[in-house]
């Protein structure tokens, strides 16, 4: 009897904690916590709530590039460039292979820029050559011949004789963006129709690669395997559209180390249109000598709340600037509505712009801003 008066009573004890812990538990649930009724067991918490376990993880997005790269694939040319007639320890120099026959040159590759036969390249594929001959992806080769370069951005656009190619869409540069994914297309280490991914990892980027004083610079950076062969060949978005055209590499030892840099396509198709309809790059002159502002400007100035834009360091007579009414030691932070942080954001849009344009300044003179409009001169004015 006494063991059954214990089971009962632990029994009767039991349900009475349960209904108790019920009931708690129901007046005690927070007004934040809301069921919703389109499923037994969909639950949202309120922003003014924060949940003591983790929220269920966000869906996995997959990311397919099949299509982009065979997109990109056929628009993408091998480009051997060959001297013949030169002096061999200066072109050695230039291309860096000599083979057994004798030969000396340089391979790189192209993407075709246009239907009717346009290729762009980088300017260093085929500096020097006087025989250039382009393989395509379906092994079709054709001799090449340059058309124009433009040394100070390192492209070059060569003509083939051939019709109905593929070539492909151009993306903007300018809405690029870090941590978007992009593919680089080429011939590496002469492995041709090679396609590497990678994410772009900078914007405006300077290395100081190109020697002459005015030179173009203003690479996207990307982690995307290039090593030499890749230069010339095309940069494309996750959707196979032309992003850039791959240039260098940061390297050590001569091959990829984890930084690659492209020339970004709205540069490149300024250039390149100027190239084909008239044979070289018409280039817009600011007329100033300018750099990236620095900690000690910003201290021998008096700057206030300013730590980014270009400096004018000299305003050259009769020039564009000096016309428009810019001043030494203007700190120039806009274009046009557009941030200018550094001195090859600043370089690339003076670069895309034509001669003749207009462009509308915002400068800081003496921690007072201005806007001036500067009509660019084309250079040699």
């Amino acid at each position: 009897m006494k063991f059954r008066y214990f089971f009962i009573s632990a029994l009767g004890g039991g349900v009475v904690a349960a209904l108790a812990v019920v009931w708690l538990t129901e007046r005690e649930q927070p007004a934040d916590y809301i069921t919703t009724g389109t499923s037994e067991n969909e639950l949202y918490w309120s922003e003014s709530v924060i949940p003591t376990s983790p929220l269920p993880p966000l869906p996995t997005a997959t990311l397919d590039l099949r299509p982009a790269a065979r997109r990109a694939t056929p628009a993408v040319v091998h480009v051997d460039a060959r001297v013949t007639g030169r002096d061999r320890a200066t072109v050695k120099a230039l291309f860096g292979r000599e083979e057994a026959t004798g030969a000396l040159g340089g391979e790189g590759s192209g993407v075709i820029y246009s239907a009717d036969g346009y290729i762009i390249t980088n300017y260093h594929v085929v500096q020097a050559a006087d025989r250039i001959v382009v393989t395509t992806a379906d092994r079709r080769r054709y001799a090449a011949e340059i058309v124009g370069t433009e040394p100070k951005s390192d492209l070059a656009v060569l003509k083939i004789d051939a019709r109905d190619l593929p070539y492909l869409e151009s993306a903007d540069s300018d809405l690029a963006e870090p941590g978007q994914w992009v593919l680089a297309v080429g011939s590496p280490l002469g492995l041709t129709s090679t396609v590497t991914a990678g994410i772009v990892s900078a914007k405006g980027r300077n290395l100081s690669i190109l020697r002459e004083l005015d030179a173009i610079e203003s690479f996207i950076q990307t982690d995307a395997a290039v090593n030499p062969g890749n230069s010339g060949g095309p940069l494309v978005d996750a959707e196979g559209r032309l992003l850039g055209i791959n240039t260098a590499i940061a390297s050590r030892t001569g091959r990829f180390q984890g930084y690659s840099f492209a020339i970004p396509i709205n540069l490149v198709r300024r250039i390149a249109d100027d190239i084909i309809t008239y044979g070289s790059y018409r280039r817009a002159l600011l007329g100033v000598e300018i750099s990236t502002l620095t900690a000690a400007d910003i201290e021998r100035l008096g700057l206030r709340n300013r730590s980014e834009g270009v400096l004018v360091e000299a305003v050259l007579p009769g020039g564009a600037a000096a016309v428009g009414g810019l001043q030494r030691n203007d700190l120039i932070i806009t274009v046009d509505g557009r941030d200018i942080r550094d001195l090859p954001e600043l370089t690339e849009i003076i670069g895309r712009a034509r001669p003749g344009d207009q462009l509308l300044l915002t400068v800081v003179r003496e921690n007072k801003t201005r806007q001036l409009r500067i009509n660019l001169q084309p250079a040699g004015n």
